[in-house]
Order: structure tokens, then C-alpha cells, then sequence
């Protein structure tokens, strides 16, 4: 199976672009009039309320920041982190949604000041994008993952191995975006989806695959080797 590499140039998340046009229109007003009628007496109450004002916008900014990574290393048979966060489960649980045996489940949980754009943790082919409603629960919970608001892409790499990806919804997050679309190819480097506010991402792997992480580890989207494939 060959794969051409294209990368999706998303910089900024489309979502974010009203949120933060519009907060900045209301912090430039805020901070105009605030200047206004404190210029000519003392303009102390302004700077705090300007420093406030953008250190609110630099954690919007950053929020649905989407940054384009390359990974350097070689894409076949690697497992990359879809998801800036840190390792919450490494274990063997029964995935009843797809495969319907054990899996190997690496989870990562994204706090509300990570990147919360996802990437395609292997190349291969799309094979379902399934969108479940669901409960908020807090999104390290156990149960958060057959029980929260998510969405699961189940993705074949080139040598035949079927890769699970579940993004879930946290007690904070409402919102899911997914970008795979059935039967289109997906590579590491481009940007699988993205989740509004705290979350997670399940990985389910094959029995018997290297896990080359640990409980606690902080990950990069796109840059951390979480596993390999065995061929």
C-alpha cells in the first residue's frame, strides 16, 4: 500500500475564529474606554486591567492554536501520541465498540492549557468515523471512554493493523471536531481532529505491541513514539 504525504496547513481552528475576534473586540473596547476616562488622573486601575485582558487572550490564542509538526523519525509501524497531554492508562481492557476483544489502551489526558488539536497517530486508510452522544464525565474516569460524548476512527495501516482512536469529551468539553472522513488516507503530521477544553484521546493497539511510554509521561502531538507495531 503507498501513500503520497500531504499536510493539512490548519494553523489556527476555525471554531476559535468568532471567539477570539469577538473577545478581542470587547477587551479593546474595554480597555479603550477604561483608558479614556482615566488618562488625565491615575491610569494604575488601566494597566492592571490591560494585563488581565491579555493574559486571558494569550490562553484563547493558545488554546485553538493547531500547529503544524513534522515527525522526523520513520513513520512505519510507529505509533505517535495523538495529543499533546500526559499518559493516564497504559493497560489491557475488552473493546466491545469495534473489535469486540482485548486491546492494548494507551490513553492521554489534555489539560486545559495543552494543544488540544489531535493528529492521526499512523498512516494507513480510514476505515469508520463514528460519532457517539453521550454523558460529560470527568475525562479520566474509566467509564469515560464508553460513556462520554466521543468520537472513533478506526484507521488500517499499510501493513494491515487496525488502529482505534477514540477522542472523548471531558466534564469541560462540549465539543468534538473530527477531520478523517471513511476510506480517505491519513499520515502522521496531519491533524486528525480537535476537542474544545479539557479531554482525552484512547489509542487501542494490538496485543503484544512495544509500549515505549510510561504512566505520567508528558506527550507532544505528532513528536512522541508511543508504541510500535509488531509486522
Amino acid at each position: 500500500m503507498a501513500f503520497h504525504r500531504r499536510l493539512k496547513q490548519i494553523r489556527l481552528h476555525s471554531e476559535g475564529n468568532n471567539i477570539l475576534v469577538q473577545s478581542a473586540l470587547v477587551l479593546i473596547l474595554l480597555n479603550g474606554v477604561l483608558f479614556y476616562f482615566l488618562k488625565d488622573s491615575n491610569l494604575i486601575p488601566f494597566y492592571g486591567v490591560f494585563a488581565v485582558s491579555a493574559i486571558l487572550y494569550g490562553i484563547a490564542l493558545n488554546f485553538f492554536r493547531c500547529p503544524i509538526r513534522q515527525f522526523g523519525g520513520d513513520p512505519e509501524g510507529t505509533v505517535v501520541a495523538a495529543a499533546d497531554g500526559r499518559i493516564v492508562v497504559i493497560e489491557e481492557v475488552e473493546e466491545n465498540e469495534y473489535f469486540h476483544d482485548r486491546r492494548l489502551m494507551v490513553s492521554i489526558f489534555m489539560s486545559i492549557t495543552n494543544v488540544h488539536a489531535n493528529w492521526f497517530p499512523v498512516e494507513g486508510i480510514v476505515k469508520k468515523v463514528v460519532h457517539h452522544k453521550g454523558n460529560f464525565h470527568k475525562a479520566w474516569l474509566p467509564k469515560a471512554s464508553t460513556e462520554n460524548e466521543r468520537s472513533t476512527v478506526v484507521i488500517e495501516t499499510p501493513d494491515g493493523i487496525d488502529i482505534l482512536v477514540r477522542q472523548i469529551a471531558g466534564a469541560v468539553a462540549r465539543r468534538i471536531v473530527t477531520y478523517a472522513r471513511e476510506d480517505e488516507d491519513c499520515y502522521i503530521d496531519e491533524h486528525m481532529g480537535f476537542i474544545k477544553f479539557g479531554s482525552r484521546v484512547d489509542v487501542y493497539l494490538p496485543i503484544g505491541t512495544e509500549v515505549l511510554v510510561k504512566m505520567g509521561q508528558k506527550t507532544v502531538g505528532n513528536q512522541t513514539v508511543i508504541a510500535k507495531l509488531k509486522r
